[in-house]
């Protein structure tokens, strides 16, 4: 038999052997764990943009309601929001930014373009690279081929500074393809936009100024229904001023750029040219005079007007050549009606988008056109 006492006394030196090891390795794998947390508190993390806002939009505090984002994203789902356990299983992100336009709220802002225009971009390259200017105004003409060489007239003399040309040598004017190089350095500033309500089109490449203007084509529509579909103002928001012209117009003492001059001298948010006024019936209002730049009213025959700064006495324009500026149109557009054809009535109701409107409407006197009064449109047959 062996001896007792020993066997007792080697068990409990074996027992204190592997206490002090696993005490030892405790000790190690703890200093290892305490070194390294220091070390991940200081890794920076650089997000991009977009997640940073996004970040500060969860859990900023909406001026309305006093609630956070974040409250607002924890609602239950009938009140209109995911909840967190939701849109983890949807696989969401819990974006909520109510100052987003309606229908983007759970985007990031900084991705938001909330606004659009007509410039033309190339199919290949640097996309900051195809603009070398950007057009600052927009004009549109709701034309049928048959009034194509009045419009190409009115592109040229009106918005490509064609005054320049006329100071060349006649000889030069045997070169249509040098016209057209001439045109495309004078025409920066104006975007083209036609509306054919005939459904022709192609046609009017013979112009070189109509292979770089915009093309939209519905048979037997108005402008003011192709206005309502197509001019939305977040799409010409980039626009300082709207031209928004019928066909039939005689532009020989017509200069656009020194038209949109006289416009801001004189504070105008909605005008027009002055008309011929031994042509045509018209308004008084919107005949042309003699006497200065611009003018906001007129004496109508009795019982016409029932204030003197009222339509179509003052704050009164037509509809055949109106010229709008981009805040005026933005509430113009709004005011039209979807069922809108002709758009008769229209000219009494643009003062309630400007105020005071006896002061911000206006007839400019000193650049005036011709109507010419050609009832093309209505024409058309099926």
């Amino acid at each position: 038999m062996g001896n007792p006492m020993r066997s007792a006394g080697c068990k409990k030196s074996n027992d204190t052997m592997r206490l002090i090891i696993t005490t030892f390795f405790g000790i190690v794998f703890g200093f290892f764990i305490g070194v390294s947390f220091p070390t991940l508190s200081l890794i920076k993390f650089n997000l991009p943009t977009s997640l940073q806002t996004a970040h500060d939009v969860m859990y900023s505090e909406d001026p309305k309601t006093g609630l956070s984002t974040q409250t607002i994203l924890n609602l239950s789902g009938e009140k209109g929001y995911n909840s967190s356990s939701d849109q983890a299983k949807n696989g969401t992100s819990k974006i909520w930014a109510p100052s987003n336009p309606r229908g983007a709220e759970r985007l990031p802002p900084g991705i938001v373009t909330a606004e659009s225009d007509f410039y033309l971009r190339r199919l290949w390259g640097n996309p900051s690279e195809d603009l070398t200017t950007k057009p600052r105004y927009l004009v549109t003409f709701t034309v049928g081929y048959n009034q194509q060489k009045n419009i190409d007239a009115a592109v040229k003399k009106v918005f490509s500074h064609s005054a320049s040309f006329a100071r060349l040598p006649s000889i030069y004017f045997c070169s249509r393809a040098l016209l057209n190089v001439l045109f495309s350095q004078f025409s920066g500033n104006f975007t083209i936009l036609l509306f054919h309500y005939d459904g022709i089109t192609t046609e009017w490449d013979e112009y070189e100024w109509s292979k770089r203007a915009i093309h939209v084509s519905v048979r037997k529509q108005t402008k003011w229904w192709y206005a309502k579909r197509f001019l939305h103002p977040d799409i010409v928001a980039s626009y300082d001023y709207i031209f928004i012209w019928d066909e039939d117009l005689g532009v020989e003492h017509f200069d656009a750029e020194e038209y949109i001059k006289l416009m801001r001298k004189h504070g105008l948010e909605i005008s027009q040219p002055g008309l011929e006024p031994n042509r045509g019936l018209t308004w008084q209002m919107t005949k042309r005079r003699g006497d200065g730049e611009v003018h906001k009213e007129t004496e109508e025959k009795p019982g016409w007007c029932t204030s003197p700064s009222l339509p179509p006495c003052a704050a009164f324009v037509e509809i055949m050549a109106p010229v709008f500026s981009r805040d005026a149109w933005r509430c113009v557009w709004h005011m039209l009606q979807n069922d809108l054809v002709h758009g008769w009535g229209l000219d009494f109701a643009l003062r309630r988008c400007v105020e005071p409107a006896h002061q911000k409407i206006g007839v400019v006197d000193a650049q005036w056109v011709v109507h010419q009064g050609i009832p093309s449109l209505g024409n058309q047959v099926d």
